[in-house]
């Protein structure tokens, strides 16, 4: 740790001014410091001094300067402040929490000797040290003090440990004790630690050690036990003992670093947790501070402020490193253990925040933070690690937590670990399946589960986030155990609060604010109540059905959801039923409670509306839940009247709160309630209630429960067991049985008095009963009583008198005596009939026998179920019309059609029946009833009606049948269009209606809907009819360009360019530039686009269109316009940001535009003010302006080029002006290696015009003047004046007379200057001009008869060339031959000269010469060269092969090459077979390469599978699967590894076309599954070959021979093999890392579907739901990153597998990491039927959503067992064989001893017997489709071998 200086706070004095004390606050704001004048100063955290405050004396008597001030100590809140003083007593002064509060004394401790030293610990009392040894305590609120231990020395320092416990106290014999004030988590034996060896002032407590130091300059490091740990000695340091002393100590907060002060130094020691000891810091020297007299250490660790002898008050950062995170937080690392965290300015802190103030993170345990992360949301929670803990602290409310972790984090170091901050009180921390609740503020884990997925919307944790009358202490958490399981727990107590098993999965949960409601919803969008806790003594409510939002309002226990249109609010939800709805048009996205104004927000469309809730209902049910009956009264009472909203509401809320006043024994309250609602008796009862339980109160005192209130009070509440318990236990028997004799309970009061002995009074109850029973009116009690006694007979009479006829009839039954009885019976039966019980009557009629009187009754009373019954065994014929009788009662009098429709059924009246349908809304039961009704027109009314139902539920397939038969063509096809089934539309009404017809309806319609905005439908209509034009223009008219130019490149691509520049024009036109560029770039025409805005002064946007879209000139010409449009320096400035300043001046000058250039340079580019000169100049000269160009050129510094211009135009004075004026600052040029001047280039160039012009003596006195001599020679020579040039020659230059008269000589003598191996350069000789190729043939014969061998070559070779008309050329050439071979061989002469011979002879046809005269000098590869470029073949093969045998190669390589040129097919190969068939390959002549390269190799051949492999591999790329199929299944398939590959991309082609199921397609499954037959065959007999590619095949051989399978069998009777395919389509679940994982389980789905397995269909079917949707997202991923140039193969599939919820395969062999195919198998139209299923069958309760399991226990297709191993599957359903395992031999297994297992010769080839026989039963039969199922057999055959042990031979089945 370093210190750094930051702020002088106190300046040094000319005198000692020692500061006595030094305290910072424990909120870190605030710094005191006192000195000798005994003024305490306050500062602020930066050091700013804010205010200040003298102290005073014990006694105004004894002087202000009669003490000193020997400690200064903050209280834990930092509002007060402790001094110490030396005449015995502390002061405690109320400073508050601002700054200029009155600082008023608030705490005095008076003591009996001076105060020493003080501390005010975080967790207890002030600590004092006393001159006299004693150390006492000052409390604050009882404001007494009290020794907490005494000794006999004088107390020299006290210091306090880092958690405020405990302290340790130095005396001035060297003895140091500790002492507790408060309980420690690791408290140390109190007393004495250690006695050191001089008075320890400076004493500093850090974690585990303690540190003291005194005058002899050592320091001392004890153990916690008083060992001395680490000593280090200073005195060598310092020069003398005063120097040495360490006079004060201060240990930092974290307790790692203390600090040591001397004189004129500060030590610092930081504890280092790797070397496990203290070690020393650089430390700082402070000079002319003298000793340091206090220390004292910010609170966060991150400042110590310095108090020296002079008065001087020092601040130093201590700071180990500083990390800005993110630009937002700083985190300062003050020590090892403890980090401030503190958000930057202008970051988004709230001003006075702990955030913006800064947040101290410390590990209590001293352990180093190794990592801080500022998360969450708003970046308000912060988290760190160290090795064994974990930090979280919430930055907003200063809460901090460590929890150990170790355990917890492995060896990944906390990297998986995911932390959610939904919830304000907690963090939720997920790690391997474990999710740990972590409480702010707490130090520990509130609470630990495991879990099997992390969502945080399927926990809810509530902690004391509501007041709850009697608890004090909540938290209550629920969670998701697993997909269907919910668990409550008392975090509290730890108990389990109850489990609630729902019947679908759960998607979301919320625990209501007090934690006794638990909200969840699944994923059907069912919302449930439960109540908390929920130990399954009562079942969840379904409170609402397609719930998409609910929310507890906060602060209360009401509930706000909605479900589809409609907001529902609970506002007592303990009464689910009592629902408050509100229509609304859009998303409830929150519930706002703020301002005493609850508001639900609802998103409609794009704005946002606030509904406001009745918040007088809301508080009410809220004071309800706290049980605060004031506040909840004083609500009601405000209500106007009785009803403050409807009355009924109002006495509802008035009745809740009497019920649980009544509860609670408020007896006024609920009075007062009772009253309200008009209830008099009650209120009056209560009132009487009140009374005796005030006179009980005066007589037993005020807390006195009264019994007879408790029992009244039960008696109100209708308890009356509880009544009479009361009464009971107070031993008040008459008063229980008076209580009974008032309420005429006769019956409880005899059973009370008969059970409690008393038989005297039981009997007079007795009599009391019976003469009770005899007033009027009472009958039905007396026929009870008489009935209870055995009486029958009298209970009956007493019943018929009482008009009880139906007791009488119950009586009637059970007595057969009396049913025997026909005057009885009658009496009975008259008095129900006439009671109108008519039914009762007829049952006693029908008991009695009399069937015609008990059918008369039931008709007469319309009982018409026991009529139709009695009918039925009695009177058959009657039935219809009972029925129909039924139905006419069920529609006229009760009001139920869709009852009676079945009755019009039975009794077959049809057209009631349809009626009653239609009124009853039975739409499907109508539809059915019409198709039996012949007659159409008498029911013509009906059809339409029901199918406009139809119609409405979207079903339009029957909707358009109905209007078919009923010939409502017209109303179908509008149907159609109302729906957007254009095509169906379209296709109904070509067939139905007129054209002309249709097309002015669907236009019709078209407009309509264009009209009303609906583009896109219309567009459909248009496309229907095939008017793609109409759309178009509709789309342009409505300026919906982008759906527009859609139509066009899709209907008109040849006017897509056209358009889209038309469209640029318009938008420019209506100043819509940003759209008109988009149209003119889709045409790549940027320079429209650039012109554009050029015109409108939009030069930023033209330059960025020629920027990005142009070349890099274009946007350097529009940068150069833009600059030029403003001028002057902002052009520059332009120019110089755009880093085109020096390309613009280039094209200024290119474009004679000098003025703008020379500004540029000018300003900004000086010096290429010279170039543009130069350029100008050049431009000048170039319009004839030479003054202007010989001005621009001298200033550029180019007077050569000004003397050249006028070189140029011949004007030869105003040249020598220029270059007489420049030859002494022009660079001199450089001829013959002589210097010349400008003025001698001007004579030199003067003279040659002249010489030309024949001037020669005038240009002969120039060339002298420029004394150049030689170039004058040099002129004469060449114009042939060789007198001239003698002349001069001896005159001027004499050195060259004789190279001047040799020439002279020799002039006509050389014909030939030079030739080359191919060509002759001519001489300028006019000698060589006459004689043609005849002289010079001629010439060469004398030259070689006087030997010039080398002259007469060159002349003979020249005539060759010469000639013309060919008559010396071939003599030439034979010459010349005999010549080369006269030559020296093996030179470089003759090699030439034999090239340039061959050459020419070669050129004219002769190569056999050219090449037997490259022989002849042995020039062998030349003469193969020769031969080869005359496509001498054999001639040059052999003198190659003859010759140089290494030359064949090269021969061969150009004889191949050539007939590859030419396409020669058969000569090339009978050169090179494998050179043909390439050639045959590329010309895409497959056939013939296929049939020569099987010629050549055979059938099995590598040669020949090469070339098949390439041409699958065309095939493949072209899309062709199936005849790359067919080519392998032709050619076979060898088991060549680099196959394997094209093998694959056939077999995923094949399974991934579309509509390959059923029998049409069965050829190609069974090719596909021969073809991997002979493969894996093939693969078997390769030793070598790797085993997870051979597995991988087999693998395709098996989902081939399944599907080829499923194919044959569905092509038979459907229904009959219906259970055998879906085995069949389920066991290819198996497959789909080939199979695509959305077509296999749709066809599975299907298939299970056709078998009636409903449940297997559902869920196969929802998955595919969730892999189509997988796939759309993946194909949306895809088509983003894609460029567009590459098509989706409908068989590639993605690079990664799918994330998907596998949850319901978990336990099964269907892979779960398959890859996503990236195109959908199914179209929309069937994709959304499936979709309807499912959604239809998942609300349909009796459908058991889980796969089917088998006796195992696991999902009956399932090869995996429930012990991990694998069944062998059955190889005629794909079904597992249980019991048969790869590694059991099949006779041990129980399926083999049961005989339901055949066996195939082949290892491990097994099938169902029952599976087995379906399939030969079914194979046997005749017909084409049966053919399928024997070639099926036959590959099984092939494949598996026979059934073992059957008769026939190996095959054990023939047909």
């Amino acid at each position: 740790m370093q210190l750094k200086h930051l702020k002088n706070v106190l300046p040094a004095q000319d005198f000692p001014d020692k500061i006595t004390a030094i305290s910072w606050a424990a909120n870190n704001l605030k710094l005191a410091i006192c000195s000798s004048d005994r003024v305490v100063q306050l500062f602020d955290e930066v050091g700013d001094k804010k205010d200040k405050f003298p102290s005073k004396p014990v006694d105004a008597k004894f002087g202000k300067k009669s003490y000193v001030i020997t400690g200064l100590a903050f209280s834990p809140d930092s509002t007060k402040i402790a001094v110490g003083q030396s005449d015995n007593i502390v002061f405690v002064y109320k400073v508050g929490e601002e700054w200029g509060e009155k600082k008023v004394i608030c705490n005095k401790f008076p003591l009996q000797s001076s105060v020493t030293c003080l501390a005010w610990p975080s967790e207890g009392p002030i600590v004092v040290g006393l001159a006299d040894g004693k150390v006492r305590a000052g409390h604050i609120r009882s404001n007494r003090s009290q020794t907490l231990y005494a000794t006999d020395s004088f107390v020299v320092s006290i210091a306090v440990n880092t958690s405020g416990t405990g302290f340790i106290s130095g005396h001035a014999d060297g003895t140091i004790m500790r002492y507790y004030i408060a309980e420690d988590t690791h408290p140390e034996p109190l007393g004495r630690i250690t006695i050191h060896k001089v008075p320890p002032y400076a004493l500093a407590w850090p974690l585990g050690f303690i540190f003291a130091a005194g005058c002899d300059g050592k320091l001392c490091i004890y153990g916690n036990n008083g060992q001395i740990e680490q000593s280090l000695d200073y005195t060598s340091d310092d020069s003398g003992d005063e120097v040495a002393d360490f006079n004060v100590a201060c240990c930092s907060p974290s307790g790692q670093a203390v600090a040591l002060g001397s004189y004129n130094r500060v030590r610092v020691y930081s504890w280092s947790p790797d070397r496990r000891t203290w070690e020393e810091g650089p430390g700082k020297n402070i000079q002319n501070l003298y000793s340091v007299t206090a220390l004292s250490w910010k609170r966060d660790g991150s400042r110590l402020a310095v108090g020296g002898l002079c008065g001087s008050v020092e601040i130093f950062e201590t700071v180990l490193r500083r990390i800005i995170w993110r630009s937002k937080f700083e985190m300062t690392y003050v020590g090892p253990s403890q980090v401030l965290v503190r958000q930057l300015e202008g970051t988004g802190g709230t001003e006075g925040t702990a955030t913006e103030k800064g947040v101290v993170l410390r590990s209590q345990n001293g352990h180093e933070i190794r990592d801080v992360k500022v998360m969450g949301p708003g970046d308000n929670y912060v988290v760190a690690r160290t090795l064994q803990t974990l930090l979280l602290g919430d930055l907003k409310r200063n809460l901090r937590s460590e929890v150990q972790w170790n355990y917890r984090r492995g060896n990944d170091d906390g990297d998986k670990e995911k932390f959610y901050f939904d919830n304000p009180n907690v963090c939720m921390v997920f790690i391997g399946g474990e999710m740990s609740i972590i409480e702010y503020g707490e130090n520990g884990v509130l609470a630990s589960f495991r879990m099997e997925f992390m969502n945080p919307h399927v926990i809810s944790i509530r902690i004391n986030e509501r007041q709850v009358a009697g608890v004090e202490d909540y938290k209550k958490l629920a969670y998701l155990v697993d997909l269907k399981t919910i668990c409550i727990v008392d975090l509290v107590t730890g108990v389990s609060l109850g489990q609630i098993s729902h019947d679908s999965r759960v998607d979301w949960l919320e625990l209501d604010e007090t934690g006794r409601r638990l909200l969840f919803r699944d994923h059907r969008f069912c919302l449930c109540l439960s109540p908390v806790p929920c130990h399954g003594t009562s079942p969840p409510t379904m409170l609402l059905p397609h719930c998409s939002y609910v929310q507890w309002v906060p602060g209360s226990d009401v509930v706000v959801a909605q479900s589809r249109t409609s907001l529902c609010i609970w506002y007592a939800i303990d009464s689910p039923e009592r629902v408050a709805t509100v229509p609304i048009n859009g998303e409830v996205i929150d519930v706002i409670r703020s301002n005493g104004k609850t508001e639900v927000i609802v998103q409609e469309g794009g704005r946002q509306l606030g509904y406001a809730l009745d918040e007088g209902l809301v508080e009410f049910g809220t004071a309800l839940e706290d049980g605060d009956l004031s506040r909840a009264l004083a609500y009601l009472e405000g209500l106007d009247g009785i009803g403050g909203g409807t009355a009924s509401e109002a006495e509802a809320m008035w009745r809740a709160l009497a019920s649980l006043a009544l509860e609670s024994k408020r007896l006024h309250v609920a009075r007062r309630c009772y009253a309200a609602i008009g209830d008099v008796a009650a209120e009056h009862y209560l009132r009487e209630t009140e009374g005796i339980e005030e006179e009980f109160s005066r007589e037993h005192g005020e807390h006195a429960e009264c019994p007879e209130v408790w029992a009244r009070l039960a008696i109100f509440k209708k308890e009356f067991k509880m009544a009479e318990s009361i009464y009971l236990e107070q031993n008040q028997i008459e008063k229980a049985l008076n209580m009974y004799k008032k309420l005429n309970r006769w019956e409880e009061a005899f059973y009370l008095a008969s059970q409690r002995g008393d038989h005297e009074n039981a009997r007079k109850l007795k009599l009391e009963w019976e003469e009770w029973l005899k007033e009027p009116g009472r009958e039905e009690q007396a026929a009870k009583l008489k009935e209870s006694e055995g009486n029958s007979t009298a209970a009956l009479r007493l019943y018929l008198r009482a008009g009880l006829p139906n007791h009488a009839a119950r009586l009637l039954y059970k007595s057969p005596d009396l049913l025997e009885d026909e005057v009885i019976v009658k009496d009975v039966a008259n008095s129900l009939e006439n009671s109108s019980f008519m039914e009762q009557a007829g049952e006693v009629w029908e008991s009695f026998g009399d069937h015609k009187k008990a059918l008369g009754l039931y008709r007469n009373g319309k009982a018409f179920p026991r009529a139709i019954e009695l009918a039925r065994q009695k009177f058959p014929k009657l039935v219809v019309t009972l029925e129909e009788e039924w139905g006419d009662h069920l529609v006229e009098t009760e009001e139920r059609p869709d009852a009676a429709l079945a009755h019009y059924i039975e009794a077959g009246r049809n057209m009631k029946a349809l009626e009653t349908a239609v009124n009853a809304r039975q739409w499907k039961k109508a539809a059915q009833i019409i198709q039996v009704i012949d007659d159409t027109n008498t029911v013509l009314k009906y059809y339409e009606v029901i199918a406009k139902h139809f119609v409405t539920t979207k079903e339009y397939s029957i909707a358009e049948g109905l209007y078919i038969k009923a010939e409502l063509y017209k109303e179908a096809v509008e149907m159609h269009i109302e729906a957007g089934q254009w095509e169906k539309a379209e296709r109904l009404a070509r067939e139905r209606l007129d054209p002309e017809k249709v097309k002015e309806m669907f236009v019709g319609r078209a407009v309509e809907l264009e009209e009303n905005g609906r583009f896109q439908e219309a567009e459909r209509m248009y496309i229907a009819i095939h008017e793609a034009d109409l759309a178009i223009a509709m789309y342009k008219k409505a300026k919906k360009y982008d759906h527009m130019m859609r139509l066009v490149s899709q209907y008109h691509p040849d006017l897509v360019t056209t358009t889209h520049t038309h469209l640029g024009q318009e938008l420019e036109a209506e100043g819509l530039y940003t759209s008109a560029e988009y149209h003119y770039l889709q045409t790549k025409d940027w320079k429209a686009a650039a012109k554009m805005y050029r015109s409108v002064d939009m030069w930023e946007e033209a330059f960025r269109v020629a920027k990005n879209h142009g070349s890099a000139d274009a946007a350097q010409l529009v940068a150069y316009l833009w600059a030029n449009k403003l001028g002057g320096e902002a052009a520059a400035r332009l120019l110089v940001r755009l880093s085109l300043l020096e390309p613009s001046i280039d094209y200024a000058c290119e474009n004679y535009q000098f003025d703008f250039a020379f500004d540029l340079a000018r300003i900004a580019m000086k010096d290429k003010e010279p170039e543009v000169h130069f350029k100008c100049a050049m431009a000048m000269e170039d319009e004839g302006k030479l003054k202007e160009a010989e001005e621009h050129f001298i200033k550029a510094g180019k007077p050569r080029e000004a003397v050249l211009m006028y070189l140029h135009g011949h004007d030869w004075e105003n040249a020598k002006r220029v270059a007489e004026r420049q030859d002494n600052s022009s660079t001199p040029k450089t001829k013959d290696g002589n210097a010349t001047t400008l003025l001698e280039e001007v004579l030199v160039a003067e003279a040659g015009v002249a010489f030309t012009e024949g001037k020669h003596s005038y240009a002969e006195s120039l060339f002298l003047r420029a004394s150049r001599p030689d170039t004058l020679l040099e002129h004469y020579q060449e114009a042939g004046m060789w007198s001239e040039a003698l002349r001069v020659c001896r005159e001027y230059v004499p050195s060259k007379l004789d190279m001047v008269r040799a020439k002279f000589e020799h002039q006509e003598t050389d014909p030939v200057k030079m030739v080359g191996p191919m060509k002759v350069v001519r001489p300028n000789t006019r000698s060589m001009a006459t004689g043609g190729a005849h002289g010079l043939y001629e010439k060469g014969l004398e030259w070689e008869r006087g030997g010039e061998l080398s002259r007469a070559l060159q002349c003979f070779l020249k005539a060759s060339d010469e000639d013309i008309d060919g008559t010396v050329v071939m003599k030439a050439l034979d010459g010349a031959q005999k010549l080369v071979l006269r030559l020296p061989p093996g030179g470089e002469a003759a090699v030439d000269a034999a090239r340039a011979v061959g050459h020419r002879l070669s050129m004219r046809g002769h190569a056999s010469l050219a090449a037997q005269m490259y022989l002849n000098i042995e020039m062998v590869q030349e003469a193969v060269e020769v031969l080869v470029d005359a496509k001498e073949w054999t001639k040059a093969k052999r003198v190659a092969a003859e010759l140089d045998p290494s030359l064949e190669e090269f021969v061969n390589a150009r004889h191949k090459e050539s007939l590859r040129r030419v396409g020669n097919v058969e000569q090339l190969a009978e050169v090179d077979i494998v050179a043909a068939l390439d050639l045959l390959a590329e010309q895409g002549r497959w056939g013939p390469c296929l049939e020569k390269a099987k010629s050549h190799g055979g059938e099995k051949s590598s040669l020949l599978h090469k070339y098949v492999a390439m041409y699958a591999a065309d095939l493949l790329k072209d899309g062709k699967v199936l005849d790359a199929l067919k080519l392998y299944k032709i050619n076979g398939t060898p088991a060549f590894p680099q196959n394997y590959n094209i093998y694959r991309k056939i077999v995923m082609g094949v399974f991934a076309l579309p509509g390959l199921i059923g029998s049409k397609n069965y050829s190609i499954w069974a090719d596909l599954r021969d073809c991997l037959l002979k493969l894996t065959d093939s693969m078997h007999k390769d030793d070598d070959l790797e085993g997870e590619t051979r597995a991988e095949f087999e693998g395709y051989l098996l989902a081939s021979h399944y599907s080829a399978m499923h194919d044959a069998f569905s092509a038979m009777d459907e229904k009959k093999f219906a259970v055998l395919i879906a085995k069949l389509s389920v066991a290819l679940l198996r497959h789909t890392n080939v199979v695509p994982t959305d077509k296999a389980f749709y066809v599975a789905g299907s298939d299970a579907r056709k078998a009636g397995k409903e449940s297997l269909a559902f869920v196969l079917l929802n998955h595919y739901l969730d892999v189509v949707e997988a796939i759309e997202e993946e194909r949306e991923n895809i088509e983003e990153q894609a460029d567009g140039t590459e098509p989706v193969e409908s068989w590639r599939r993605s690079s990664r597998p799918a994330i998907l919820d596998n949850s319901d395969f978990e336990e099964t062999d269907i892979p779960m990491d398959a890859p996503l195919p990236l195109n959908p198998y199914l179209d929309p139209v069937r994709h959304e039927d499936i979709k309807d299923w499912v959604l239809t069958t998942s609300v349909d309760q009796e459908i058991e959503q889980v796969l089917p399991l088998d006796k195992r226990g696991v999902f009956e297709g399932s090869l995996l067992g429930p012990d991990g191993k694998l069944c062998l599957p059955c190889i005629v359903s794909g079904y597992p064989l249980i019991g048969l395992h790869a590694g059991v031999g099949p006779k041990s297994s129980s399926a083999m001893r049961e005989n339901s297992v055949v066996e195939f010769n082949r290892e491990g080839k097994y099938a169902m017997r029952e599976d087995w026989n379906k399939l030969t039963v079914a194979a046997k039969s005749s017909g084409e489709d049966a053919s399928n199922l024997r070639d099926n057999i036959r590959f099984i055959g092939e494949w598996c071998g026979g059934v073992r042990g059957a008769a026939g031979g190996d095959t054990g089945f023939h047909f």
